[in-house]
């Protein structure tokens, strides 16, 4: 492993373990139903992830999914559920198992902190409405987090010296350009869905502010 491998790795799990959400396994045997929502997320995203395309190795692309994950579960616990898809993509041989922990880093940790800290700012800042939650919180912050996770990716090879930057700039961040809105399409008809047919599921969606007669 190089040096930049193994500061990743301990960064990761020195952020995982800091930020461990204490409720979440006792929830989850406690809980039936939400032992199959978090099964269903694990499987979902895994599905997701598994779909890459990419022209040079290691620069792949493929829905995140990250913003939905998070205005689900919440930061904390979005972060550990994302880890087991990780795995199969290290046990599948998609992903090296050196690069875990950078890329739990870019592509998890702070792409997921990211999504939830712009929640967080349209809850405050901005007017609770049921319009602001779809389209802030879920379509523009899925589009600006997968920008984010593919520059983090990009500037991850590029000081690491695996790419030129010529490479990385126009055979993996331009694509950028093509992906955002997909990302950000499905995000954003998710969270629409779970907003208006399952609201339980979103742990930051809340009826009596989104959906007040007053909005």
């Amino acid at each position: 492993m190089t040096s930049w491998q193994i500061a990743g790795a301990f960064s990761a799990l020195a952020v995982l373990l800091y930020f461990y959400p204490r409720e979440f396994l006792h929830k989850l045997r406690a809980e039936q139903g939400y032992q199959h929502f978090v099964f269903a997320s694990v499987v979902v995203l895994s599905l997701l992830w598994s779909v890459q395309a990419g022209i040079q190795p290691g620069l792949n692309l493929h829905f995140l999914l990250l913003t939905t994950l998070v205005l689900c579960h919440g930061w904390r616990i979005a972060i550990w559920i994302c880890l087991l898809p990780m795995l199969l993509l290290i046990a599948f041989g998609k992903l090296p198992w050196a690069d875990a922990g950078l890329y739990a880093l870019s592509s998890i940790i702070l792409p997921g902190l990211f999504s939830y800290t712009l929640f967080l700012a349209s809850y405050r800042y901005l007017t609770r409405h049921l319009f602001v939650y779809i389209f802030v919180a879920g379509f523009l912050t899925a589009a600006l987090t997968i920008v984010l996770q593919i520059s983090l990716t990009s500037l991850w090879f590029g000081l690491e010296g695996r790419y030129s930057w010529h490479i990385i700039t126009n055979d993996y961040w331009l694509l950028a350009l093509l992906i955002w809105f997909p990302e950000a399409l499905l995000n954003g008809s998710a969270i629409t869905l779970m907003a208006i047919y399952r609201p339980h599921w979103l742990r930051t969606f809340y009826d009596r502010e989104y959906l007040s007669p007053e909005r």
